[in-house]
């Protein structure tokens, strides 16, 4: 509910090509930031407290935001969608990616041909499917198939749906090897996140921001995409004994510096130009995209690794003669499993790629002739 509801209000308050690109960069800068501080409190909380203290310290800062949000944020005139609730579509879409990511969730856990994770993902089909015969026939459908079937919004959500199944997984596997294979600390597993964090930030506030206006929208975010892959490239070569400085530091600034110029593309381009009660379901497509991608590509990367790991240490374990050697080899067959899933991650971003250079083709994603042509329905409505 929050994200679509931020994302929306600045689509629709910030309509200046220059001044929307500066929104939206700060935007993704401070969704950095945020994660900036959830690694290392995170770990903090988790070295010197408990665990369960990563879920008690969100208390006080949604206190903190809510009270921020009822007192400064104004709603803009006319940006509310007063349409009745299409209950229908709100449960088939539901139940629908429920089925879709428990059916990933449980193929991790019990196997691709396990009758739960078959029935699941026949379930999540057929229930999609429903919801989008539903909102072809309602009078106020909860996701208008306008939103999606627009080539520019369709482009975005799905290459940035496909490319935080890469980036999800691939932030777990890089936890468990600073963790499990290196001895890290937590404390000291969240700092070492600090320079993808930086590179989001400069990704967003700097490259993002300047070049919006004026490199189209596909090359911005293709071209991101990329340059995350190739820092998934250098993480797909870690060995046991991989260096933070040669390996990881560097494969963290490209990840971070490629998604970070994405991200104002990503969330500028689906509400560009689009009736102000319907931005937030636009904006809201954007966060499904994102959370749904995630859920997904933590089960599905998780699979892939384990697989191979376990292929690893079945093929070389009976070379080990002593306990020590076997330990080497379980090390060895997890980073093995890492980077196999880590491999699958950069095609995914390849693939993310390329679909935001077939499928959008919108010009400048905050340039002058584009919101020209988007300004009057919006300021009419």
């Amino acid at each position: 509910m929050l994200a679509p509801a931020a994302l929306s209000l600045l689509a629709v308050m910030f309509t200046d090509a220059k001044e929307r690109a500066k929104a939206f960069g700060i935007y993704g800068a401070i969704a950095g930031g945020g994660s900036a501080v959830g690694f290392i409190l995170g770990g903090v909380l988790t070295e010197y407290l408990d665990w369960r203290w990563t879920f008690f310290v969100t208390i006080p800062f949604a206190i903190v935001a809510a009270a921020g949000a009822f007192f400064v944020v104004r709603e803009p005139e006319g940006g509310r969608n007063r349409s009745p609730l299409d209950i229908p579509g709100v449960v088939l879409s539901t139940l629908g990616l429920v089925c879709l990511v428990y059916g990933f969730t449980r193929a991790e856990s019990d196997g691709w041909g396990d009758t739960t994770t078959i029935s699941l993902f026949v379930a999540a089909v057929v229930l999609l499917l429903a919801f989008v015969l539903t909102e072809a026939k309602v009078k106020a459908p909860l996701l208008p198939l306008r939103v999606v079937t627009d080539r520019n919004r369709g482009g975005v959500y799905l290459s940035l749906g496909i490319a935080v199944i890469a980036m999800f997984g691939t932030f777990l596997f890089l936890t468990y090897y600073l963790q499990v294979v290196k001895g890290y600390s937590p404390v000291k597993s969240g700092f070492c996140f600090l320079p993808m964090v930086a590179g989001i930030m400069v990704g967003s506030t700097q490259i993002g921001t300047r070049l919006m206006t004026r490199v189209p929208a596909r090359f911005l975010m293709g071209s991101g995409f990329l340059v995350a892959g190739v820092g998934l490239f250098l993480l797909a070569q870690l060995e046991i004994g991989s260096s933070y400085a040669s390996t990881v530091l560097p494969a963290l600034v490209l990840l971070g510096l490629g998604m970070g110029t994405t991200f104002n593309p990503a969330m500028s381009l689906p509400t560009l130009g689009i009736e102000p009660r319907e931005a937030g379901v636009a904006s809201a497509m954007v966060n499904t995209s994102q959370q749904v991608g995630g859920a997904i590509g933590t089960a599905l990367l998780n699979t892939i690794a384990a697989s191979a790991t376990t292929l690893y240490v079945q093929d070389h374990i009976a070379d080990a003669a002593t306990k020590p050697q076997q330990q080497l080899v379980q090390l060895q067959g997890v980073v093995h499993g890492y980077t196999n899933a880590i491999w699958f991650a950069v095609g995914m971003l390849m693939l993310a790629a390329l679909i935001a250079l077939v499928l959008i083709n919108a010009g400048h994603a905050g340039s002058e002739g584009v919101e020209d042509e988007v300004a009057v329905p919006v300021v009419a409505h």
